[in-house]
């Protein structure tokens, strides 16, 4: 019997959270001879063109929208014009900062996880080797060896058809070069992508357009969610362009700006940037996928099981390249349950992430929670008369002693899906202040299949949002949650609240 000596148990392809999180736990917990290969920064598109500075840009953009529109009615004068001193080149030297110092913490934790960085290309030579092209051009190509071979190389923007389009457009990841900010700025796009970087522009100032090919953007999402998006970006004067099937073009006129025409027949003019945020693709291209057997979806994502295999037993594959809950930390958790499984005990042979009961957030203004499935889907997975639903709009109280009419003060929207006679939750959908933080608790409690009688038991932390997702349809909501509207199991009409409702 012949024993194969490799360079490396472990060779990870992409220096992302994913790859990351997988080599760092193979190597510190379990010993692993591990490297990642890396061309570009660590950290991957979260950390460098992603979830980390685009938060920091919410962020900013939110201390814009309390300052402009909020401050005032809690008594502080003059902030209004404050909005004004905004320097945009201030916030892009601390984001970029920040970014720059986590790709150097990533680099010491390789060190301190005793995993190997090497900066390069990866491609297959067979399915245990790996040709590695230096960034350094004048430098020779070498070759590493692996038991265990993941590629973990994440996706990218790409750039739809039309005349102009490549020529004259950014992307997402060009969103985060922006020198200044764009007087206009026209976003293409329906997904999250799109609606977050249309809400950060328009709250620091930009005139911004919002072109979506249908009715809405966020489609797939619950009905009340795009619906109740939709009302406030159109509140907070973001121009939405409907049922555009597209662009059609892009010139660009003599004054520098763009002018984009649209699949209907729809010009808007004047625009300092247009941005595509129509999807991303995976990065598989250079591979050599073939050459190893690894085989692809019809998206041309790698086709990989809950396990992370692929169709060759010694590769593996796990993130936004598979196109499965492209989510940062659904790719740590996928990453540490192979590690797990590759070189933990026996005990661990079984190790793998589940994909079910995900919380999502979407970084909008406002912003989205989402858990489960919307109403539509559960309604073709359980049956009509199998689930109850309830629903739930109002004030946050943040907006209470604001001296404007009911009808303009911001609305949290809330719905709660449960299906079954034990009225199991299976979907909460959340729009509004501080939806992004209450879905936490929530993702853990639906996990342990939580019922709408654990909720109903459940003390309410008054005075909070989150109060009234969990007690929706008991006792209604407090008076404070000024316009409050309840809709109850029994499907009876809205109410307004009332003091003795509880």
């Amino acid at each position: 019997m012949t024993t194969t000596t490799y360079d490396y148990d472990y060779l990870v392809i992409g220096g992302g959270s994913g790859g990351i999180g997988s080599a760092k736990r193979a190597a510190s917990l379990y010993g692993a001879k591990v490297a990642v290969i890396e061309k570009g920064r660590l950290g991957g598109t979260c950390v460098n063109v992603g979830c980390v500075p685009k938060k920091v840009m919410w962020n900013a953009a939110t201390i814009a929208d309390t300052l402009s529109h909020d401050a005032h009615h809690y008594g502080f004068s003059g902030v209004k014009e404050s909005v004004k001193t905004f320097n945009w080149s201030t916030l892009k030297n601390a984001r970029d900062a920040y970014v720059k110092r986590l790709n150097g913490i990533y680099a010491n934790g390789f060190k301190t996880a005793g995993v190997e960085h090497i900066q390069g290309t990866a491609s297959f030579q067979d399915e245990h080797t790996l040709r590695v092209d230096p960034v350094d051009s004048s430098s020779e190509p070498t070759t590493v060896t692996a038991k265990n071979i993941l590629i973990a190389t994440g996706g990218h923007p790409f750039f739809p058809p039309g005349k102009g389009v490549k020529e004259h457009c950014i992307c997402s990841d060009g969103f985060f070069e922006l020198e200044e900010l764009p007087k206009v700025a026209v976003l293409v796009g329906a997904g999250y992508i799109a609606v977050e970087l249309a809400g950060v522009l328009r709250s620091l100032g930009s005139e911004v357009h919002l072109v979506v090919r249908q009715g809405k953007a966020l489609r797939e999402f619950d009905t009340m969610i795009s619906e109740g998006l939709d009302a406030e970006m159109t509140k907070a004067g973001i121009h939405i362009h409907r049922n555009t099937k597209g662009v059609a073009s892009i010139a660009s006129d003599k004054d520098g700006t763009k002018t984009v025409t649209t699949i209907s027949g729809e010009v808007i003019s004047g625009a300092n940037v247009v941005m595509m945020a129509t999807g991303r693709k995976p990065n598989v291209e250079g591979l050599n996928l073939d050459k190893v057997g690894v085989s692809l979806t019809k998206r041309g994502h790698i086709n990989a099981d809950v396990y992370q295999n692929t169709s060759c037993s010694s590769i593996f594959a796990l993130g936004d390249v598979c196109g499965s809950v492209e989510l940062t930390p659904m790719a740590i958790a996928a990453g540490r349950r192979l590690a797990d499984r590759l070189f933990g005990d026996v005990s661990q042979i079984g190790a793998k992430v589940s994909y079910e009961h995900v919380p999502t957030v979407v970084f909008s203004h406002p912003t989205i929670g989402t858990l489960g499935v919307s109403e539509k889907v559960a309604i073709e997975k359980y049956g009509e008369d199998n689930i109850k639903t309830y629903k739930s709009e109002f004030a946050n109280l943040y907006y209470g002693i604001f001296d404007v009419d009911a009808s303009d003060k911001p609305k949290t929207r809330m719905k709660l899906i449960t299906a079954g006679v034990e009225e199991k939750v299976v979907g909460i959908h959340v729009i509004g202040m501080g939806s992004d933080e209450m879905m936490q608790g929530f993702g853990v409690a639906m996990k342990m299949g939580m019922t709408k009688s654990d909720m109903d038991s459940c003390i309410a932390i008054h005075p909070t949002a989150s109060e009234e997702l969990v007690t929706m349809g008991v006792w209604g909501t407090h008076p404070a949650c000024s316009g409050a509207k309840i809709s109850p199991l029994n499907g009876a009409p809205s109410a307004e609240p009332t003091l003795e409702s509880k």
